[in-house]
């Protein structure tokens, strides 16, 4: 599964967006990590399995997850983006930081 963000780039978004009460960047960071597990769970039924049935099953979810995957991930980039997180630190904008620490205390 081609992967654009590590886990640790995806820790790291999860992190700071929850430190600054913006949940929408983790959400979708946690969503990229639960799909990965999904499409690694197909692929270890699909060595354990021989049984023809079985084995498209498995491959479906897999395939499902790959697509959700790419999906996911090409929206991650889209909203670090948009809001102006810095792509090399994955640190939040200070303004936004500033603008949720504002309404946080309002």
């Amino acid at each position: 599964m081609q992967q654009l963000y590590s886990v640790e780039q995806l820790e790291k978004i999860i992190n700071e967006a929850t430190i600054y009460m913006c949940a929408c960047p983790a959400q979708v960071a946690k969503m990229v990590s639960k799909l990965r597990h999904l499409h690694d769970y197909q692929q270890n039924c699909l060595m354990r399995n021989s049984n023809d049935l079985k084995t498209e099953v498995h491959d479906r979810i897999a395939q499902a997850a790959i697509e959700a995957h790419r999906i996911m991930e090409a929206c991650m980039q889209d909203i670090l983006r948009i809001e102006g997180w810095n792509p090399e630190t994955l640190n939040m904008p200070d303004d936004l930081r500033e603008l949720l620490i504002r309404e946080a205390m309002e």
